[in-house]
């Protein structure tokens, strides 16, 4: 497949979001589409699936739109889930209708077989077997077993109605019929979201080895470096374009915006040295030629524009003069936690100022600890205490506000309404929302700007323990980045769930990991703890060599003793057999058995040493 956009502009309600789109797809590319949250990345996927959307931008080039072979491309938005009566396991079959079509149409042609083995029949069995083999007919059942362990669904789930599942998880739903489908080109609009990290790893392996090509918006570092090999920057209603990883594009940018600075600044100086010259001998007869080549060099200049900087205004609050706690901030002891029945037991001891991550799968426990440490759900058992001045902040990833309507101005104010009005708004600036925007209602509000906002709630109060549940959830990467800046430099102590792995690397000091029906407490950052994982795993993994090297020799072993002890009885015949009468008067007859009752020994005597080696190990 080839498909191609050249100086492409998409316009919605009399704006144009994009004014100059260039872009290429070709076979098996990874690419990532990055920018700050508004700048038109989804608007971008919808018009390369939608090129009615497309019109012609404000670049020199004449507007292409290309595409070279047929392909089919998938979307999440584009999955349905109509038949809401059917069970989930006959939905996910769906994705595998052709399949299925030609493994009826096997059936039917063994059956066929049976009552006339022709030549012509058993032609066209070994050329759709072949077709179906090649398409997966053999795993596909089994792609959909892996499907639903990784997305969490239980065998019972199987056989349940759509209609039974909720609006999230009917979401997964669409989005593993999605993966199942296989597309030409497969979309992904910021796939991570809401999934732990061990189901986010699971989908970066299968991505890593899609066989097609891939389209990712993502605002997850870590997963877009470690998948993708082309990054389109939208900046300004362009796209850049960059080869790499991530980590490169980062790289690169930041070269490409220093590279242009300079020679913008560099023609700045020769253009302000060819006015002055011009302005100061073009009235002197004598040096009006001079005056005028110097302006004509000016009119033949290609002028650089000045480079764009992104827009990197970050959201601050001065944290400084936060009361201190005691050596301890938190302690933890054989704390069980849960609603109906108890989720897991907790223990562990976090002194102050330190950052500790909480991971693991969903439904572990991870956000239920936060509301029980934050009095907002009844322990089960155990205790926690926080040391001496703890001041707590909970930030809840649900961001309920105290209403809709309310505007952000009235928010913050109802929140500390003993503020001045310059001091809501000085407060408010700090993080982003100034002049008119104060006076935006809730319910417009992205889900970054309300991020934003509870943020800035939360920090006016300058507490010394923060409690912070998927905080980076909805924020765009350069937020993320002035989050992680202000939590890094913060002398209070953060207690924090997060799937975003980069946030966890970056900010961790310690980690609390979540498992089924148990809690890690561990005192290492997460490269640390990524490193112990890998040695475990490589451990687990020697154990079973050696498991498996065991339970074949043993199985080696019954077989060399079935064989010793059946040679030992032929010899031991042979042996009887040389004291009759018959064979020890007959020279030639006991030459012979002799020469077997030889080879037999030497036989056996090889069996035991393999008996003796395989003992040994």
């Amino acid at each position: 497949m080839k498909f191609r956009i050249r100086n492409g502009a998409v316009t919605l309600n009399g704006n144009t979001i994009l004014e100059e789109i260039n872009i290429d797809i070709n076979d098996k590319d990874r690419i990532g589409i990055v920018g700050k949250n508004g700048t038109g990345k989804t608007t971008l996927v919808k018009a390369i699936i939608d090129n009615s959307m497309l019109e012609e931008g404000i670049g020199e080039e004449k507007f292409e739109l290309t595409k070279i072979g047929s392909f089919n491309v998938g979307y999440l938005d584009q999955i349905t889930l109509d038949d809401l009566d059917i069970t989930l396991y006959q939905e996910l079959l769906k994705s595998f209708k052709m399949i299925i079509d030609m493994e009826n149409r096997l059936n039917n042609l063994v059956e066929e077989m049976n009552n006339n083995a022709s030549i012509d029949v058993i032609s066209k069995y070994t050329d759709l077997e072949n077709q179906f083999r090649n398409l997966g007919g053999y795993t596909y059942k089994k792609e959909i077993e892996v499907m639903l362990n990784k997305f969490k669904f239980s065998e019972s789930d199987k056989n349940k109605k759509i209609s039974e599942f909720s609006g999230g998880q009917r979401t997964k739903i669409a989005f593993m019929k999605l993966l199942l489908q296989k597309p030409d080109l497969l979309i992904l609009d910021e796939p991570t979201n809401h999934l732990d990290i061990e189901t986010i790893i699971w989908l970066e392996d299968y991505l890593k080895n899609y066989s097609k090509s891939l389209i990712l918006i993502s605002h997850d570092r870590e997963f877009l470096n470690n998948i993708v090999n082309i990054i389109y920057d939208i900046d300004y209603g362009k796209t850049v374009k960059y080869v790499g990883n991530y980590e490169n594009f980062e790289k690169e940018k930041n070269i490409r915006f220093n590279n242009l600075m300079n020679d913008y600044l560099e023609q700045q100086k020769e253009i302000k040295k060819l006015r002055t010259i011009y302005e100061r001998f073009r009235y002197k007869p004598k040096k009006a030629g001079l005056a005028m080549s110097r302006l004509h060099q000016l009119e033949k200049m290609d002028i650089i524009d000045k480079p764009n900087k992104e827009d990197l205004r970050s959201f601050k609050i001065n944290l400084d003069s936060i009361t201190k706690t005691g050596r301890v901030a938190l302690t933890v002891n054989d704390l069980v936690i849960g609603y109906d029945k108890p989720l897991c037991k907790i223990n562990f001891e976090l002194e102050s100022g330190r950052k500790l991550g909480i991971i693991g799968k969903n439904g572990t426990g991870k956000s239920t600890f936060l509301k029980t440490i934050n009095e907002l759900i009844p322990k089960i058992s155990g205790e926690y205490k926080y040391g001496v001045n703890a001041k707590v902040g909970y930030f809840d990833q649900s961001l309920v506000f105290n209403s809709k309507d309310n505007t952000i101005f009235d928010e913050f104010h109802n929140t500390y309404p003993n503020l001045s009005n310059e001091e809501v708004r000085s407060a408010l600036g700090a993080f982003l929302f100034k002049g008119e925007d104060v006076f935006k209602k809730i319910e417009v509000l992205s889900g970054g700007e309300k991020v934003r906002l509870e943020l800035c709630k939360i920090l006016y109060n300058k507490p010394n323990i923060l409690l912070l549940d998927e905080p980076t959830n909805h924020m765009d990467i350069i937020s993320k980045e002035n989050l992680e800046n202000i939590l890094n430099d913060y002398k209070g102590t953060v207690i924090f769930v997060s799937h975003d792995r980069y946030f966890v690397r970056k900010l961790s000091t310690e980690l609390l990991i979540f498992n089924d029906f148990n809690v890690e407490y561990f005192p290492y950052t997460y490269d640390e703890y990524i490193e112990k994982e890998k040695n475990k795993e490589e451990i687990i993994i020697e154990r079973n060599i050696k498991k498996t090297r065991k339970e074949s020799n043993n199985k080696e072993i019954r077989n060399l003793e079935k064989k010793i002890e059946k040679l030992e009885i032929e010899i031991k015949k042979l042996e009887e057999s040389l004291l009759t009468e018959e064979v020890y008067l007959d020279h030639n007859k006991a030459n012979e058995i002799n020469i077997k009752l030889k080879n037999k020994q030497k036989e056996l005597d090889e069996l035991n040493n393999d008996w003796f080696r395989l003992v040994g190990d």
